[in-house]
């Protein structure tokens, strides 16, 4: 009797591990308590990648024991057995490493020459060919209230080279809310998901300083960074005396591999104050745009993992202005170097997802790589509803 009853147990066991399980994983920095976003969580056994929200969390499926990889650029990275989560909810404390007393580095080269070198070097190593599977989302905000979302899954597949680079899209599924309006325009209709990848592929939002110009308008600092000692931080801020509209600039980069790690850059304050209003019909006045792009390094491969851009501007129409935020997010779920079959009527060739009819085969947001917070999710189901 008791030997059957040890096998029922054994057979019960063997079964739950078989089932799909939903977790959740909510990542806070061990001193302040406050949530860890943009840590990146790696799931061994389904080789997904998925990012934190705002409020720290990751939500996924697993299908028995894996192996699961949480890093941060600014934390120390862990790494943990999926048996250990016991509840739907699981909290970890990652460490910060960062410290604001990193040495500056002196170099003989010019910071200018080294960006130059990295950005051409990190444009050679980037896979091609290869297969990326992308989360898209985006939201769209007319006059401070949310007027358009929508979000989807991609394939990418990228071919050719550096040089001659080539762009293939799938869509696996996607849904859209809301209404376009003309105030919008198609310069703020998210993602062209034409060229978006080979702008990250090229590093086109670096462009501003490769240029010879870039010397007299901009200052370039190089420290060290505690958090991986073979990282070197870059911060490019733009001279006080310059004018215009100019962007401060980070790149972290493996300084042995000469391989840019993560970009942000975010409208200078410097420059936005001394911004005079634009006053002619057409024109825009941008208050808010940042952009930051993180890659990744797995041995032999080294592809895009992540990108937020955000831009807030005032559109000057003949008898009003409208204000307008877009916010979009890119995240790469699955990678892989081999390609896809594909049909060529299935090659999606529009420049962004608004256009296109809801495709919803499963809840696939739900465990899509970038979980909606609550506020996230209460902004799409009014959107839906309001429809």
């Amino acid at each position: 009797m008791k030997r059957i009853t040890l096998l029922l147990f054994l057979i019960c066991n063997v079964v739950a591990l078989s089932q799909n399980v939903e977790k959740s994983i909510i990542l806070k920095d061990v001193d302040t308590n406050l949530p860890i976003e943009d840590a990146t969580v790696f799931i061994a056994k389904t080789k997904q990648t998925l990012l934190s929200n705002a409020e720290g969390e990751v939500t996924f499926v697993i299908n028995g024991i894996t192996t699961i990889q949480i890093t941060h650029s600014s934390y120390n990275p862990i790494k943990l057995r999926s048996s250990i989560l016991k509840d739907k909810q699981n909290v970890f404390y990652l460490k910060n490493n960062v410290n604001d007393l990193d040495e500056i580095i002196i170099t003989k080269i010019p910071p200018q020459k080294i960006l130059t070198e990295l950005v051409l070097n990190s444009t050679k190593k980037l896979t091609i060919p290869a297969r990326l599977k992308v989360y898209s989302r985006e939201f769209m905000k007319l006059n401070g209230d949310y007027a358009y979302y929508n979000d989807g899954l991609l394939n990418f597949q990228l071919d050719g080279n550096y040089k001659n680079f080539k762009n293939t899209i799938l869509v696996e599924q996607n849904r859209s809310y809301g209404l376009v309006y003309d105030e919008f325009g198609d310069d703020a209709l998210g993602y062209n998901l034409n060229n978006i990848m080979e702008n990250y592929y090229n590093f086109k939002y670096l462009n501003p300083l490769l240029e010879a110009s870039s010397k007299k308008q901009y200052d370039f600092l190089i420290k060290g960074y505690s958090s991986n000692s073979e990282y070197n931080l870059m911060i490019v801020t733009p001279q006080k005396e310059v004018k215009g509209l100019l962007d401060d600039f980070s790149i972290l980069y493996d300084r042995k591999k000469k391989l840019i790690i993560e970009v942000s850059t975010v409208v200078s304050p410097t420059t936005l104050a001394n911004m005079k209003d634009k006053t002619t019909v057409g024109s825009k006045n941008i208050y808010k745009s940042l952009f930051k792009a993180m890659y990744r390094i797995n041995g032999f491969d080294y592809y895009l993992i992540s990108s937020k851009e955000e831009i807030g501007f005032e559109k000057i129409e003949k008898k009003k202005t409208t204000n307008i935020e877009v916010k979009n997010c890119f995240v790469t779920t699955n990678f892989s170097d081999k390609n896809f079959v594909y049909k060529e009527s299935d090659v999606f060739k529009d420049k962004t997802l608004y256009n296109k009819k809801n495709s919803i085969l499963t809840n696939y947001w739900e465990v899509s790589g970038l979980t909606a917070t609550d506020e996230e999710e209460e902004i799409i189901k009014k959107i839906e509803f309001r429809e």
